[in-house]
């Protein structure tokens, strides 16, 4: 079998912060077609980790290479999906849901171009994937927290990447929301999407999952097989699991079908 295609590939990673260390030795490979749940405590490093990876945050040591090339060489960023924490997805501004979806085509067009078909395809298909085509006029700001993240989501997917790097996105949403949200992650998933979510607890995401990575003290404290959230929250964890390296799946034998800028303003984020 052939070496399997890593999406991600950081090796000896560290991330300093001020001057002060916040991740520390970090290896972590991620395979394509994988759903990689990256959890931990809070101020574990697992939203500082995300942010290194997609480039928003630079490392002090080690090196990261995204679809093979390392990432200070790396153009495509089209080729990535980032959905941060919800801050509210209109970010104060009076829009339409349909008008934060379509933001996320900017860097598949030229500026101050017309949408095209194909722009207008992408949007109504990803507002469809994550449930929100019958919402797609109503303010941002009238949605529930959960339907604002998938808003987030929806203008991510628009951009069609093939990497999903999602933060808390279950974070202060409802039970009902939550299983809408882990529908589209599904979706995604069954498309071939390569996703890397953090997250606290997983809740209904859970089945989706086919990997953890588990952050302690700015390490990486596991790497292998899905834990249920009580399992990583176990004051003993550190003890009873061992982390072991791991290596990617194989490739699906399915195309990913979706690709989308980052978010600008998370680059501005303060990390956790």
């Amino acid at each position: 079998m052939s070496e399997p295609i890593r999406v991600v590939d950081l090796e000896n990673g560290a991330v300093a912060i001020a001057g002060r260390p916040i991740l520390r030795g970090i290896d972590l490979a991620v395979g394509a077609g994988e759903f990689v749940a990256l959890m931990g405590a809070n101020g574990s490093g697992k939203s500082t980790l995300v942010r290194a990876l997609t480039g928003l945050l630079p490392l002090t040591t080690g090196t990261l290479e995204l679809f093979g090339t390392r990432v200070d060489q790396f153009h495509e960023w089209q080729r990535i999906g980032f959905v941060p924490q919800r801050t509210g997805a209109a970010g104060g501004v009076p829009a339409s849901v349909w008008e934060v979806v379509a933001s996320g085509r900017l860097t598949r067009r030229r500026l101050l171009r017309p949408l095209s078909r194909r722009d207008r395809a992408s949007i109504d298909e990803a507002l469809a994937v994550v449930g929100l085509s019958d919402l797609a006029k109503d303010g941002v700001s009238n949605l529930s927290g959960g339907q604002q993240q998938r808003v987030l989501i929806a203008r991510a997917l628009a951009g069609e990447p093939e990497l999903f790097f999602l933060d808390e996105p279950n974070a202060g949403v409802d039970l009902p929301n939550q299983h809408a949200l882990a529908d589209s992650l599904g979706e995604l998933k069954r498309r071939g999407a390569t996703i890397v979510l953090v997250a606290h607890e997983l809740g209904p995401l859970a089945s989706l999952v086919d990997r953890a990575v588990v952050m302690r003290d700015g390490r990486v404290a596991y790497d292998g097989e899905p834990l249920g959230d009580h399992e990583v929250h176990n004051p003993d964890f550190g003890e009873a699991h061992a982390h072991h390296h791991h290596r990617p799946q194989a490739r699906h034998d399915h195309t990913p079908e979706v690709q989308s800028p980052l978010d600008a303003g998370s680059r501005r984020e303060r990390p956790r």
